[in-house]
């Protein structure tokens, strides 16, 4: 149950991270953005990822800890059996019980649902099937786990019991089964890490169709499975809308089935549902960009010289605009007729913002933001090689 990165893998991992350059943090570096990236390659300017203190990982007699960013669902507490209802009827309290920490379904008493509803999300759920062998096939420990309320990821006793296989534990049921039995036996805690993405409609126009990965014990046997409507049982599924959101339902099959440590991440939006990751749509890159020029210009507007310049510079990337680039191309002229001034005593203390400047406006002429003709390029190149700062 306990799992952990092996001594070598982290040994190998450390050893790479010790052979990588460490590169500087700095514009004018990388690509671009361009018509379906709002950002360029090594963008200083994109945003850094939120700090999240990793969880811990369970054994068979303890749950681990959630990651600290996680939405506890159920922490083996009577609590937290608070934020869960019955399915049929919401406004009742769930009839399941709390039995040393864990969930445990009463036969007959309904599915439940959480209280609070998700979208796509990273889901991990610990169950264990009952140690009374019982039935057959689908009569052996069964219940379920359905996201958003719609698509299921079977829970079933297949320790020594087969199905059929898309219904098997661990199968998106209905739809595909797993790639692997990784299993414990009956009794032992099984955990599932789920992350799912709901299918996208808009004016009636299947998107993206949602896809489902599902790891069991640390196995994969779900690999990015499209979701094909969601699936059911004796029914192919056909692409339809999830909603916005949904809840998270456990069901109740007939056998006491157990779950604890459930908790779950909501993820960052796709790029097709408004998000800002991947490739994204012309429309929403233009008004991204427009939106980190005006950030990156009221950033220049508390500075001064050249490193106001070099960020007005910088906002060029993003948007074109003609009173920008006309206030900049004039800076670059005065600090070049400035540079010029400089005693050739002096001019070595200059060496690093000199450098800086040509590189800045080499990229900028590169990449077409100021025209290829752009004479103050050239007469840095001269400054730069009389002193020899071209040679490495």
């Amino acid at each position: 149950m306990l799992i952990r990165p092996t001594p070598t893998v982290v040994s190998l991992c450390s050893l790479a991270l010790l052979a990588a350059p460490v590169l500087a943090d700095k514009a004018f570096y990388g690509d671009p953005p361009d018509a379906t990236h709002p950002w360029g390659i090594h963008d200083r300017n994109r945003p850094q990822p939120p700090l999240v203190t990793p969880g811990t990982f369970s054994t068979d007699d303890q749950p681990g800890r959630p990651p600290s960013d996680a939405i506890v669902l159920f922490d083996g507490t009577a609590t937290s059996l608070g934020k869960w209802e019955a399915d049929k009827t919401p406004a009742e309290p769930t009839k399941w019980v709390v039995v040393d920490g864990a969930l445990q379904c009463v036969p007959g008493s309904g599915y439940i649902r959480t209280k609070q509803l998700f979208a796509d999300c990273q889901l991990h759920v610990e169950w264990a099937s009952p140690t009374k062998i019982e039935g057959t096939s689908q009569q052996r420990g069964n219940s379920g786990i359905f996201l958003m309320g719609q698509t299921e990821v079977q829970v079933l006793n297949n320790f020594d019991n087969p199905t059929y296989a898309d219904g098997f534990a661990g199968s998106v049921y209905g739809v595909n089964p797993p790639h692997a039995n990784a299993l414990h036996a009956p009794g032992e805690w099984q955990v599932y890490d789920i992350i799912f993405r709901r299918p996208i409609f808009r004016d009636g126009k299947l998107l993206d169709g949602g896809r489902q990965t599902v790891l069991m014990n640390g196995v994969v046997v779900q690999d990015s499975t499209p979701l094909e409507g969601g699936g059911g049982h004796r029914t192919r599924g056909h692409d339809r809308s999830f909603g916005e959101k949904g809840p998270l339902k456990l069901q109740d099959h007939g056998n006491p089935v157990r779950y604890r440590n459930i908790w779950l991440r909501p993820l960052p939006l796709r790029a097709i549902d408004g998000g800002d990751m991947g490739v994204m749509s012309p429309i929403d890159v233009t008004a991204k960009k427009t939106e980190l020029a005006k950030s990156i210009r009221a950033d220049a507007a508390k500075l001064q010289g050249q490193a106001k310049l070099l960020r007005l510079m910088e906002s060029i990337c993003y948007d074109q605009d003609p009173a920008t680039t006309a206030t900049a191309t004039a800076g670059i002229t005065d600090w070049l007729t400035t540079t010029k001034s400089v005693p050739a005593a002096a001019i070595e203390d200059r060496k690093a913002e000199i450098l800086e400047m040509r590189d800045a406006i080499g990229y900028l002429v590169r990449f077409k933001f100021l025209p290829a003709d752009f004479t103050a390029l050239p007469e840095l190149g001269q400054i730069v090689k009389a002193h020899g700062w071209d040679k490495k």
